[in-house]
């Protein structure tokens, strides 16, 4: 019965009959074929899938690869440039120990040198104070003779008012100027000239010059006469009277002393007191101006100890030019000393200067090694650390991921980028 229902006509179509049966088996057709091009449209989207996930497991191995390749040959620089760290190490340390050992040199030079410059100027010291001393002991000594001097100023007065004792006074004083001032052999007192006359004292001048002579014998009589007078008309009269001394003895000087070949052109005539030299220069110009023509100098002590030394002077310049050849040969061997200290002074500037340079080089091939350690020690593979280092050499985003699809080698991209 229920074949017969399926065998039952259900539609024509055109000149076909379909039964139940037949749109049953078409409907299954249709069904099955639809199941068909869904399953293979499912296997092609799996395969399709599938090699794109193989695809990018298989750039991921490449990249693995390559990053496995950079990080041996990585290795293998640093490898390299650890060798030559510590072959520059090595060379570095004989290169101090080189510097160590010549400086060692230098300082036992030096402090040689100290040492006995030190040696020199403490014994020089020495010699200095013990002068001091001697100076010192002198100066108590002539502290104690001037307070002696200070108690017997009126004994000086006496002395003064006394001819003899005054010619004496006026001798003595003369004579210490002249020994203090002047070494044993350049002077003589009382010696008797060509002529027969005896002056006081005679100073033989360097060069074989003719000698200078000091006469002593100060005409005070008139001189006393008039400062202590207090009448005018007897005032007037003394100061005639010690003009006319003054002339009197002026002229004897110039024509017993003044000798042409023996003496000098001109000779001294010794005043005893600094104020009696200012007296007769503030009240008798006319004596001093008649001195000068007579080729006569008239001095007071302190300029008589000032021509003393002027003549001390010419003695050692003269000595000096006697000795001049010796002083000469000194002076070379100093200026030898000298450019020999100059030119191990020079050498030494030199060594210190390489020293500094290679100092530097040394500086500036360690800072880059310390930079390349950075690197590595920075290095990573993920995207992060591209990111991280592009921003760090200023790349761009884009830049560092264009890299990354060009190469495969983000972060060697990225530092050859920042160098």
């Amino acid at each position: 019965m229920e074949n017969l229902q399926l065998h039952k006509t259900l539609l024509t179509v055109g000149e076909t009959a379909l039964s139940r049966l037949d749109v049953l088996l078409i409907c299954i057709s249709l069904l099955a074929l639809v199941a068909f091009v869904a399953l293979i449209s499912l296997w092609r989207g799996q395969v399709r899938k599938f090699r794109e996930d193989e695809a990018v497991r298989q750039a991921e191995r490449q990249r693995a690869h390559m990053a496995e390749m950079q990080l041996m040959e990585m290795m293998q620089t640093q490898n390299e440039l650890a060798g030559r760290m510590a072959a520059m190490q090595e060379a570095s340390g004989n290169a101090q120990a080189a510097l160590s050992r010549q400086m060692d040199e230098r300082l036992a030079n030096v402090t040689g040198r100290v040492s006995q410059s030190l040696a020199e100027t403490t014994k020089n010291t020495q010699e200095s104070l013990g002068k001091l001393q001697e100076r010192l002991a002198v100066i108590d000594t002539a502290q104690g003779n001037i307070t002696s001097l200070a108690a017997n100023v009126v004994d000086l007065q006496n002395i003064l008012n006394n001819k003899q004792a005054r010619g004496a006074f006026g001798q003595s004083r003369m004579e210490a100027i002249v020994q203090d001032g002047l070494p044993l052999g350049t002077f003589d007192f009382q010696t008797t000239l060509s002529n027969g006359n005896r002056p006081d004292c005679t100073i033989k001048m360097p060069n074989d010059a003719p000698s200078l002579v000091i006469d002593a014998k100060f005409p005070l009589e008139a001189w006393s006469t008039f400062h202590e007078a207090t009448d005018e008309a007897i005032k007037k009269a003394a100061a005639k009277q010690f003009r006319n001394d003054m002339e009197v003895h002026i002229k004897a000087i110039s024509e017993k002393y003044l000798i042409a070949g023996e003496t000098q052109e001109t000779a001294f005539l010794f005043v005893p007191s600094e104020s009696i030299f200012a007296d007769i220069h503030e009240r008798f110009g006319a004596i001093v101006q008649r001195a000068h023509k007579a080729r006569i100098v008239i001095v007071s002590p302190s300029l008589l100890l000032l021509s003393v030394q002027v003549i001390q002077a010419l003695l050692k310049d003269a000595r000096m030019r006697e000795q001049a050849h010796l002083i000469q040969a000194e002076v070379g061997k100093f200026a030898n000393d000298l450019r020999l200290l100059d030119d191990r002074v020079r050498k030494l500037q030199s060594h210190f200067g390489m020293t500094a340079k290679d100092v530097d080089q040394i500086l500036i091939s360690t800072e880059k090694l310390s930079r390349h350690g950075q690197r590595i020690q920075a290095m990573e593979f993920g995207n992060a650390a591209v990111e991280a280092v592009a921003a760090s050499k200023g790349i761009e985003g884009s830049k560092a991921e264009a890299s990354e699809d060009e190469r495969g080698k983000p972060f060697l991209r990225a530092i050859e980028g920042g160098e």
